[in-house]
């Protein structure tokens, strides 16, 4: 028997980002700051990366941030358990302006909370010709290579490279086959995941995104080091997970990394993005598989979404639309959220 397919609404980025920062504002979160977290939270839906939701009443909204800088190409944001995806970009940008300047920039953040996609901070790197390394660790979600319990969280990771003609590279990724926002959504519509996404207890296949909620650790621990350990954050199953303890801050911790990809190559940024282009373009021109009729590189095929996202609205089902009105007007807010015009 096939599931009935929700009522689709295709919603104008402009107005889903307008929605996101008059929620957030209403509850305290300084202008820039929400506009910033809205902009983040309607890319991840434009390149269609499915995140996590958000929870204002516990996260704090508009604490005063700063970095501890150690040398002059290494520093520590204490979050103070604001908003992720603020954290992150103050991290990023704190990382490119000393890439700028020495080659260079390492950032450790400590008592944060989930900051959304990877590749947000990593394209934010990419626009200034630099390349980027972040990592993030996460709440208990898979257990250890051969263990019986969750302690490693399916933590995202993404990597970043400027390239050329031929476009840059984004990689993207989870240390599982499917991100757990993927499985969320899927509950939230009343849908199935595919076969593959999700093992039972039992090791055996699943389609239940509820069950599978429930339920490659050599990434995930070493996202625990960098983003937890090294952090002074929490790690080894520390982390806590916003939706089963939403009263508690998560304790979240990510590792940034920005760095100049041509400082060792005579020809600088030009041969750079020359040897980048020569790399992509023999990528795409091997022989294709049976079945395959192009081949794509890491982040394109979220480039292209993203592209025909804007141009065409961003996908809510109906019921995501009313969801978010209704709390639009729990916080006071009377902003509609608009469907492309066709």
């Amino acid at each position: 028997m096939h599931e009935p397919t929700p009522q689709t609404l295709n919603i104008t980025p402009t107005s889903a980002t307008a929605l996101a920062k008059a929620i957030l504002t209403s509850y305290g979160v300084p202008v820039d700051r929400a506009n910033l977290i809205a902009t983040a939270l309607t890319l991840v839906d434009l390149r269609g990366v499915d995140t996590h939701g958000i929870n204002p009443g516990v996260i704090a909204p508009a604490p005063d941030l700063t970095f501890n800088t150690k040398t002059p190409t290494m520093a520590l944001l204490d979050a103070k358990n604001t908003f992720g995806f603020v954290a992150g970009s103050l991290a990023i940008d704190k990382c490119i302006e000393m890439a700028h300047t020495y080659g260079n920039g390492t950032v450790f953040v400590r008592n944060s909370n989930h900051y959304g996609m990877g590749a947000t901070y990593v394209l934010r790197a990419i626009e200034q010709g630099l390349a980027c390394f972040a990592y993030t660790n996460a709440s208990p979600a898979m257990p250890p290579w051969g263990g019986a319990e969750a302690l490693l969280g399916t933590s995202p990771f993404a990597v970043g490279v400027p390239g050329g003609g031929e476009g840059d590279f984004v990689l993207n990724m989870s240390p599982c086959v499917a991100a757990r926002g993927k499985m969320r959504r899927a509950a939230r519509r009343g849908e199935s995941i595919p076969e593959g996404y999700a093992l039972d207890a039992q090791g055996r296949p699943m389609t239940d995104p509820v069950a599978a909620l429930e339920g490659g650790s050599g990434l995930a621990i070493m996202m625990d080091v960098f983003a937890g350990v090294m952090s002074g954050s929490a790690f080894a199953g520390g982390v806590h997970d916003q939706y089963k303890e939403m009263g508690r801050p998560q304790e979240v911790g990510h590792w940034f990394l920005v760095f100049r990809p041509d400082v060792f190559l005579d020809g600088g940024v030009e041969e750079f993005r020359e040897r980048m282009d020569t790399l992509l373009r023999t990528v795409r021109g091997v022989k294709k598989a049976e079945g395959f009729e192009r081949i794509y590189v890491s982040g394109e095929m979220e480039a292209e979404v993203e592209k025909k996202r804007r141009r065409e609205g961003i996908p809510f089902t109906k019921a995501e639309v009313d969801a978010l009105h209704y709390l639009g007007l729990q916080s006071g807010v009377q902003i509609k959220m608009e469907e492309v015009s066709k």
